[in-house]
């Protein structure tokens, strides 16, 4: 059944009535799955199962239900993400989510929940909300990519105190590790067990375009530990961040602000590459706050352009930055296309990068930059990056952010502004 793909085995289970249907997704799995997406024997509260991208992670969850829910064993679920779109848009209706490995399930958006023909059901929890979870109860969670969540601890306490109904209530964490303390803690519990997962293991479900891009980007490097082998890698003591001064300096809101910024670090290649786009403001008490990373990969220019403007749009900003070094004009002239009269300004590095991002750096080690959520790839960069490797396009965006938010600061990157 693993070496199924999702439409194929639709086109199985769509003449089976829903007890025949869930009695083949539970023989199916059991049988094909491999060992690391299976529930670890013994007794345990929390399986942690850690995998690379790709590795498979959604398909163990969406099938420790499905499986559940078809045996009796589920009754009251919580299906716990990121944000509330993470949870539809990867565990529910995903392409290895719910929908897809059980029949007859209808998801009910505006409730934000969903329920199954034996009268299961399984409520949506945003990280982003965790008091939603008061007066909640559950025999079973599913918890998806608890690495890139806000507030990762506070959420968990949370979920784990709802976690209260039946005789064995149990919880499943599907990541990829990131060095964050709350991962730590968690595995350092003694009810918790942890499984672990490559992105190579699930080679045979991936696409060759797929696997050829993450080896490209990752292959090699202290991030591909992370998110190809599933390695908690700590921070690179060379690199300009540490985590913990981001950590200590998170905000979940930001004040009015006197000037917002997109700043854009092109592509160096006419498609593929990463776009770093990274949107920021200097607050009205004068510390600088991050509030999204809207960066994206396999665009052509007129797609990252596109992004971009999408970006000043959204966020009303003020202006766009953008790194000159690649493209010069062209890089204005596109933006410019993509939003007629924008206000562009250019700016081109003469220094390396590492000195560069030096005096943004002190000033997140001063508590003066907050990142108002989490950004996971944007800080795996800032803490991972040595100036070693593939370019941090996220890093360099972020950086030329602060550099026109504290212009200041602009003598020591050595950065000249068209």
């Amino acid at each position: 059944m693993n070496s199924l793909k999702p439409v194929e085995r639709a086109d199985l289970l769509k003449d089976m009535t829903n007890d025949e249907a869930a009695q083949f997704i539970a023989d199916g799995w059991l049988r094909f799955a491999r060992d690391e997406q299976l529930p670890p024997p013994g007794d345990w509260r929390i399986w942690l199962f850690l995998g690379g991208r790709g590795a498979g992670k959604t398909r163990a969850g969406a099938e420790w239900i499905a499986y559940g829910v078809a045996a009796g064993l589920m009754r009251r679920i919580g299906l716990a993400g990121a944000t509330f779109f993470d949870v539809r848009g990867v565990m529910i209706e995903g392409e290895s989510g719910l929908k897809a490995v059980s029949p007859g399930i209808d998801f009910e958006p505006s409730n934000r929940r969903v329920l199954w023909p034996n009268g299961a059901m399984a409520s949506v929890i945003s990280a982003e909300e965790p008091d939603y979870v008061r007066g909640h109860q559950f025999d079973a969670v599913w918890a998806d990519e608890f690495c890139k969540w806000s507030a990762p601890q506070d959420a968990l306490d949370m979920i784990l105190m709802a976690l209260r109904l039946g005789q064995d209530p149990r919880m499943l964490i599907t990541t990829t590790p990131r060095a964050i303390a709350a991962l730590k803690e968690l595995i350092a519990m003694p009810d918790v067990v942890q499984t672990k997962s490559t992105t190579l293991a699930n080679a045979g479900n991936l696409s060759p375009s797929f696997l050829a891009g993450v080896e490209l980007r990752y292959a090699g490097t202290r991030l591909g530990r992370q998110e190809l082998e599933a390695e908690i890698i700590e921070d690179n003591e060379d690199a300009p961040w540490q985590r913990a001064w981001i950590d200590r300096a998170r905000r979940k809101d930001y004040p009015k602000f006197s000037k917002l910024v997109v700043a854009v670090d092109p592509p160096a290649s006419v498609a593929g590459d990463e776009c770093g786009i990274v949107i920021a403001g200097l607050g009205e008490d004068g510390d600088g706050y991050v509030i999204a990373d809207w960066s994206v990969a396999g665009k052509t220019a007129a797609g990252w352009a596109a992004q971009v403007a999408d970006a000043y749009l959204h966020f009303k900003a003020d202006c766009i930055i953008a790194e000159a070094n690649q493209g010069g004009d062209m890089v204005k002239q596109v933006l410019i296309d993509a939003l007629p009269n924008a206000p562009v300004r250019l700016v081109h590095a003469t220094r390396d990068k590492r000195t560069r991002a030096s005096p943004a750096a002190s000033l997140y080690e001063q508590g003066r930059i907050h990142h108002c959520g989490t950004f996971a790839d944007l800080e795996d960069q800032m803490c991972q990056f040595d100036g070693k490797g593939k370019s941090p396009d996220r890093m360099d965006a972020l950086v030329w952010a602060i550099v026109h938010l504290f212009p200041a600061e602009r003598s020591n990157p050595r950065a000249r502004v068209l």
